[in-house]
Order: C-alpha cells, then structure tokens, then sequence
C-alpha cells in the first residue's frame, strides 16, 4: 500500500499485514512551496493489535502534520514523506520494522512508534544505527538511556513520583477524601510502572491500598478481576489501563452490580471510555485537552478542527483532539524545528541542538537537558463530563467553569 495524501482513502485500520506501508507526502498543489528529492521519514504504529484503538488517533495527527509541514517548506526546503508500518501492537514486530525502515527503506529520519514496549524496542535499533528517535509516549523515562531519544510529551523525569501526587491531590480536594484505594494494573510496562509509584505514594500518604493486582497485557475477560474490585470495595479504584481495558473492566463490574465510587484510567482509548455510559465520570490522565488555557497555544484552534474533520472522515467515534493526538503532533514541531534551525539531516547535529534548545509546541515550550532528555513535569487529571473530557485538576488549568465531581 503506497499512497499519496492527495487520494488517501481512510479506511481504519490496516488489517493483519506486518510490513504494510502508507507513504504520507503532499500533494501536488503543495509541492511548489517545498522541491527536490523528498526527506524520508520513517515509523511505526499500532494499526492493529489492542493498542489499535488509540494508535488511529496518532495516525491521524501525524497525516495532517505531514501536510502542514509540507505547506511550509518542508524539512530543509524538501518535501516529507513519512513510511509508515503496521507494528500490531507487538515489540518484536516494532523491531524488524525500524531495522527494515532504516537499512531497506533507507529512510532519512525516524520518528517513534505508540506506547512503551514498541519503543523500547525501536530505541534499541534506533541507538544502534545512531538515529535520532523522537516519541510521545514512553511511560517511564529512566529506561530512555540513549542519548539520542527525546520525549514530545511533559511526561518529567520521575512520572512515577509526581503524577500519583496530582491524583492523590485532587482526591484530597474531594468532600469526602477516599481513604482506601484498589490499584488495578495491565503488566505493560508503563502502566506497571506507574501502579508501583500510584501504590507507594498512596502509602506514603494514609490512602490503605486495599488491593494491588495485575493482569496480562490486552486481557479481554475481566469477570474474575471484577469480582476481587468489588470485594475489595475501595473508595477509589486506580487502573492501569490501556485501550479498551477499562470499557471491559467497566462493563464487568456492571454486571456485578457494582459501580466504583471513584475511578481514574491511565491510558485508555479515550473515545470509547467517554461514549460509554459507564465512563460517566471516570478520570485519566492528560497533558492538555481543546478548552482554556490551551486552545490560546499558536495553532491549537486550527489542529483542533482539522483533527475533528480527519476524525469525522475516518469515522472515529470520538473527534475531539486530546492528548494523543497532540502527542504525535509535538513529535513533529520538534523535528521540524530541530532540522530547519539545525539546518541538518545529520543526526548527531539534530540531537545537538535539542539538547541545548527549547521547542514551542502544543504542550508548550519544551527543554530537553534533564535527566534522559526529559525537562519539566506538567501532567493533568481530566474527566468524562457530559461524555465530552474536561481538564478538571490541577485548579488553574481546569476548564472555565468545570470541577472535579466526585462520584
């Protein structure tokens, strides 16, 4: 499947084909603004497999960044084409896909895939041909040990230690502060480690975690695991989630009869949780979403309705840019900028100016001369309101009029 952008056919998913690429380019109206031979960048994505869901949502960030960028001058005056492979939601598969993208394709940059495992794996090819790898959602930063790997998302240096605070936080300002909590985890990486620190640091402030319990990465059956949460009867259920665990989790407890009093969601598919009559209310993390104080961001209020139209065409049954999507958007304002500024292809010279240079992008003005690369922590807590996701904590950047509603 090769196909220019000019007459992409959405058509969701690319099912079952390890290898299966769409070359993302400008059309030929565009072309006049960037020439020559076209600047290859190389990635993968989840475009199937359980992290699918959200994967899409990353997919279509990166094709209306592609034509953006194009509509400038491209990286360096060239035109961008951006080689996209189906990962199936497999490490392994995200492997020999970076290792084919850079020593078959010949690609000139490399972006990163979704999620931790994938990019662990990618980092490891990417280190070994010496490839700058920039990513948006590699949940634990300590394990981002080459020099050359940079993060598109505030995820901060320490995610595990400030991010369970921003929670407990928030459940501190609620009527009636949870005093026992339930942590729920997938055995990804990320999530597993972010359910040791939610546990730790819940501990370390009075909140009696009650239970503590994993399950396998993309488990469907969560009937016996809702049996233990409603056991466990917390007031507050902390789940590690990804995809659409927590609509399966939801929806077992549902037919238990039993409704969480509290529940937040690490990394859901964030469409299908807020749609969902069981989401009502539910809470997740999030680094912005299209309200104040982030739609006054350069560009947000146009990223925000092209996304909805791309959305709309792609039949996603949510359409709403959030956090996913801005995370592969700053991706691309990152290597855009690095190179132009840079004036560079060279890796090693876009990863000299990273390190000493900040970036303006959708989460801000971003540094990259902390630990592993990472600078400031700016993590939010959002919830479903109205089935739309409102950031609602910290105060100051809550949207104008909403709260935190306890359940």
């Amino acid at each position: 499947m090769d196909q220019r952008m000019g007459v992409w056919r959405r058509r969701g998913v690319l099912s079952g084909m390890v290898g299966a690429t769409v070359t993302l380019a400008a059309p030929a109206i565009v072309r006049a603004q960037a020439s020559g031979k076209p600047v290859k960048v190389g990635g993968t994505l989840s475009l199937t497999g359980f992290l699918a869901q959200t994967a899409v949502i990353h997919k279509i960030a990166s094709e209306m960044m592609v034509e953006e960028i194009n509509s400038r001058k491209g990286f360096l005056g060239r035109p961008v084409e951006y080689v996209l492979l189906d990962d199936q939601s497999k490490p392994d598969v995200a492997r020999s896909l970076y290792e084919k993208l850079i020593t078959v394709d010949k690609v000139d940059l490399i972006q990163g895939p979704y999620a931790t495992a994938p990019i662990l794996s990618a980092m490891g090819v990417a280190q070994r041909y010496g490839k700058v790898m920039i990513q948006s959602s590699m949940g634990i930063p300590r394990l981002q040990t080459y020099d050359r790997a940079f993060p598109a998302t505030p995820f901060g240096s320490e995610p595990d230690k400030t991010y369970p605070n921003v929670i407990l936080d928030a459940m501190a300002a609620m009527p009636a502060p949870p005093k026992t909590i339930v942590v729920l985890t997938s055995k990804f990486p990320s999530a597993q480690f972010m359910a040791l620190g939610m546990r730790e640091q819940a501990e370390k402030r009075g909140v009696k975690v009650v239970l503590y319990l994993e399950y396998e990465s993309g488990n469907r059956d969560f009937g016996a695991i809702a049996a233990r949460v409603k056991e466990a009867n917390a007031d507050f259920l902390w789940v590690g989630s990804l995809g659409l665990e927590s609509n399966q989790l939801l929806e077992a407890l549902r037919k238990l009869d039993y409704t969480p009093r509290n529940h937040f969601h690490l990394y859901p598919a964030p469409g299908p949780l807020a749609l969902s009559p069981d989401g009502d209310k539910a809470l997740c993390s999030t680094f912005l979403e299209p309200d104040e104080p982030f739609m006054s961001r350069p560009g947000m209020k146009k990223y925000a309705a092209d996304y909805k139209a791309r959305a709309t065409k792609a039949n996603l049954p949510y359409t709403t840019i959030d956090a996913q999507a801005c995370g592969m958007i700053s991706e691309w304002q990152m290597l855009e900028t690095a190179v132009n500024v840079a004036g560079s292809l060279d890796d090693e010279k876009i990863a000299a100016w990273l390190k000493k240079n900040r970036v303006n992008t959708v989460y801000g003005s971003l540094r990259f001369d902390g630990p592993y690369n990472h600078g400031d922590a700016a993590q939010f807590i959002k919830q479903v309101q109205n089935k739309e996701w409102k950031v609602v904590w910290p105060k100051d950047v809550a949207a104008p009029g909403v709260k935190l509603i306890a359940s």
